[in-house]
């Protein structure tokens, strides 16, 4: 492992992949890069909650960069993760906007992008027919993605 890219997500599963990611890139000097991620959706209802502060305050805020707000989250998530080891872990933050049905080519565009030989990602427990219908980000990357995949399940 060269260069590694953690998905994360703001939930317990994703923090401890994130903590075990660390130590490895750590322990063999690899590059980090840690993905925040985001859809349209959230951009959308962030504008909109925006909005709705702006007409009860009358403040005014500037139009937030979506790619920007995500990359973010992935810097302080990682940032909070790490405060508790003895070593400094040192990392990359980048962050991406797509739809959810977008999302494993998204990250693997993303990981391609980074030159990344290693993707870490959460997976979520689907019946065999579930998978089938609805497909899995998960399994997406692990099919598509030319390196190696580290898969922690939710």
């Amino acid at each position: 492992m060269d260069n590694a890219l953690v998905v994360v997500d703001d939930t317990e599963t994703h923090r401890k992949l994130l903590a075990e990611a660390g130590r490895l890139a750590h322990d063999t000097g690899a590059k980090l890069t840690v993905l925040g991620w985001i859809t349209p959706d959230q951009v959308d209802e962030t504008a909109d909650n925006l909005e709705t502060i702006e007409q009860v305050e009358g403040t005014s805020y500037s139009e937030p960069d979506p790619a920007a707000t995500a990359t973010q989250f992935a810097r302080q998530f990682a940032e909070d993760v790490f405060e508790s080891f003895d070593e400094s872990i040192e990392f990359a933050a980048d962050g991406l906007v797509s739809k959810e049905a977008d999302r494993a080519d998204a990250i693997i565009e993303t990981a391609e992008r980074l030159g990344c030989d290693h993707v870490f990602v959460v997976g979520r427990r689907r019946s065999p027919t579930g998978k089938a219908v609805f497909g899995d980000v998960a399994q997406r990357i692990l099919l598509n993605f030319d390196g190696t995949v580290t898969l922690k399940m939710d």
